[in-house]
């Protein structure tokens, strides 16, 4: 049965009474094959008779099953059968073997924090990087997670964590490195449901906007100290701060925060293409945004202006709107952040709280929710949620609909 294979045709394909297959005509060789329970499974002919298996649909969409067609007949043109060429990749034993000799490729094209998530694989699971996979047991997991939550690791940083290895052993399964996935049924830890909720009062956000306009000006002071020193020796100058509307990235970093509630990573990749002066508006991209999806955030005076000004002082040849020394992207800026929040007698406030501030001042400025949940480009409106009882008026005014006067109902006055 041949038809023209897409994601599309492959998930509405219904099961039948017998096994069937459909073949893509566009890549030869390619198959998915239909069993009556439903289960739908990419398959590689490679010669008449002769196939592998590719993975299922439910985790393999068309285009990762052509790649991966493409990825087995390489061996195949250089005469090597795949099927020989899948049992020298099931020769891989420990975990560690796994993740640099296959899923560290597999992560880098198809996850957007690929390198964060496996830098947490080998991090938090350093003791299991020289065990065979198949041997990582339940009780192996739970004496790990007794160990985490000994040592002051907080429940949600744990479940993240059984997230990623059972997500990373699950691809070990699909792609027949090992029969099973051993830890499939490790139950997440207890999460504490209260939602943080982290803004600074007036006193606080004072304070920060303080210590940003203190650290411009000791670093214009410190290099005009630096740079009377060169004179004196004869020595080149370094560029003067007095001439720039900033001394680095940290203060247009912090305002465009405030300003938009940017995730940081949406922050750090951002780029110049994206930032329409002409509009006022920023537009965060599929490829950058956590939920996916683009999203045009506009951008009120004070951003506009930052933009504004600290494009007047970048380098027109940079891409991204900020980058490091070495013109790479940023990953951190901790030390200068904290710094900061130290000089401002700020506690318990993170960078991400940027964006918790941006949306509690919508809230209590009688925004509603949906458009904040819009602006900070929320997927499940229950996240948004957490901002309602910033606006309690919206709650008065709701239940004020019930005093309306209506005339051509007969009122009975109580004896």
């Amino acid at each position: 049965m041949h038809a023209a294979l897409n994601n599309s045709v492959a998930f509405k394909a219904a099961a039948k009474a017998k096994p069937y297959e459909l073949r893509d005509p566009k890549f030869g060789g390619l198959l998915l094959r239909v069993q009556p329970s439903g289960v739908k499974t990419w398959y590689l002919e490679f010669e008449r008779g002769k196939r592998i298996r590719l993975g299922r649909l439910t985790s393999m969409g068309y285009g990762e099953a052509v790649e991966a067609s493409k990825s087995a007949l390489g061996p195949y043109w250089a005469g090597v059968d795949p099927r020989i060429e899948r049992q020298k990749r099931k020769q891989v034993s420990t975990f560690g073997e796994f993740i640099d000799e296959h899923y560290a490729d597999w992560a880098r094209v198809h996850q957007k924090t690929a390198e964060a998530n496996l830098k947490r694989l080998k991090v938090a699971f350093k003791k299991f990087l020289k065990m065979p996979m198949a041997t990582i047991s339940p009780l192996d997991m739970e004496r790990w997670r007794a160990q985490r939550m000994k040592d002051g690791v907080k429940p949600n940083t744990i479940n993240r964590d059984i997230t990623a290895i059972k997500a990373a052993l699950n691809r070990a399964v699909e792609w027949e490195l090992i029969a099973v996935n051993p830890i499939a049924k490790v139950k997440k830890a207890r999460e504490d449901k209260e939602v943080r909720v982290r803004y600074l009062d007036e006193a606080e956000e004072y304070r920060l906007r303080a210590q940003l306009k203190n650290r411009e000006d000791r670093m214009r002071s410190e290099r005009d100290t630096a740079n009377q020193w060169r004179r004196e020796r004869g020595r080149e100058l370094l560029p003067s701060l007095r001439a720039v509307p900033f001394t680095d990235h940290l203060t247009p970093m912090v305002l465009i925060s405030l300003n938009t509630g940017m995730r940081r990573g949406e922050l750090f990749d951002l780029k110049w293409s994206h930032v329409n002066f002409d509009r006022r508006i920023v537009t965060v991209s599929a490829q950058t945004a956590k939920s996916r999806k683009t999203r045009h955030v506009p951008l009120n005076a004070e951003a506009y202006d930052t933009l504004k000004s600290w494009r007047s002082q970048c380098d027109l040849g940079n891409s991204r709107v900020f980058e490091s020394e070495d013109g790479a992207r940023f990953d951190n800026v901790n030390s200068s952040w904290k710094k900061l929040l130290d000089d401002a007698k700020i506690v318990d406030f993170r960078w991400h709280d940027m964006r918790h501030h941006f949306a509690s001042r919508l809230a209590m400025g009688a925004v509603d929710l949906n458009t904040i949940r819009e602006l900070l480009g929320h997927s499940d409106y229950a996240m948004t949620l957490r901002y309602a009882h910033l606006a309690p008026e919206h709650k008065r005014e709701a239940v004020e609909v019930l005093d309306k006067p209506r005339p051509h109902l007969k009122i009975v006055a109580a004896n």
